[in-house]
């Protein structure tokens, strides 16, 4: 996929150091589509092999959300999240990808992080947040789970008590919150935000590329098992979401309305 043909996000390169790819969907809180997770995929493929790039950004459009995970509605309206560029929903691919990608990866959370956005920010190496950020995850309460990076490796970041209180609350939790809960690196005034998350990147590519790549491996090397477990709960979700109970949770929300869950119990 060619970086001229991408509608649902941005992708720049700046100073010949570090890459911004900007999800671009703030009419639905900068959820992904298909679409978008198959131009995520493409854009961090664009960076992995550009050599300009030591360091990659991922934020979201406007002021208002990072990214709100998977379009509900979306799925709610057609069974699915849209049409993709090989037929299949590709967001697994998209975690390992930001995991593999031999460069660090900044998130600059200009807003709300929560379900799959949550999630995508977890997943990243440092994370810089605006002082108005909130997070927190969605998933049972539309009917959806992430048992494999998202919940297994979130436990390693935050601990286990943390990481429950998170899947099984529900609540959503301010920036400094997530700061102290060694969630986020650091928090900023918005206005600061991208300014951090460049000098970041500017910093970063001005050490070795090769000692980077190899912490990055190393880092991730203590919680790689945690895929073959992605990989279970995935194909799980995909049978999930087609019962009465899955879709219940995704009807509920595009209907604004309480999910009934309590005959599935």
């Amino acid at each position: 996929m060619r970086i001229e043909d991408f509608t649902d996000i941005g992708y720049t390169v700046e100073d010949d150091n570090h890459a911004v790819i900007t999800i671009n969907r703030p009419e639905r809180m900068n959820s992904f589509r298909g679409r978008t997770v198959d131009e995520l995929i493409a854009a961090f493929k664009h960076a992995w092999a550009d050599k300009r790039v030591a360091a990659i950004i991922l934020t979201g459009a406007g002021e208002r959300a990072f990214c709100a995970g998977g379009d509900v509605k979306e799925r709610a309206e057609t069974g699915g999240y849209g049409e993709t560029e090989w037929g299949t929903f590709e967001i697994e691919r998209l975690h390992r990808l930001i995991r593999d990608v031999p460069k660090p990866v900044i998130a600059a959370v200009n807003g709300v992080a929560v379900g799959g956005g949550h999630v995508l920010h977890v997943l990243c190496d440092l994370t810089v947040a605006a002082e108005h950020a909130r997070f927190g995850q969605s998933g049972p309460r539309v009917g959806s789970f992430d048992a494999g990076f998202g919940s297994a490796y979130l436990a390693r970041v935050v601990g286990e008590k943390r990481a429950r209180q998170i899947w099984f609350l529900l609540d959503l939790f301010d920036a400094h919150t997530a700061e102290r809960w060694n969630l986020v690196n650091q928090v900023v005034p918005a206005e600061e935000l991208l300014d951090t998350a460049r000098a970041w990147a500017r910093k970063i590519g001005s050490y070795s590329p090769t000692a980077l790549r190899f912490l990055k491996h190393s880092f991730n090397a203590d919680t790689d098992h945690i895929g073959g477990i992605s990989h279970l709960a995935f194909d799980g979700l995909e049978l999930f979401t087609e019962t009465p109970e899955g879709k219940e949770g995704a009807a509920a929300f595009a209907e604004k309305r309480d999910p009934d869950f309590r005959q599935y119990r």
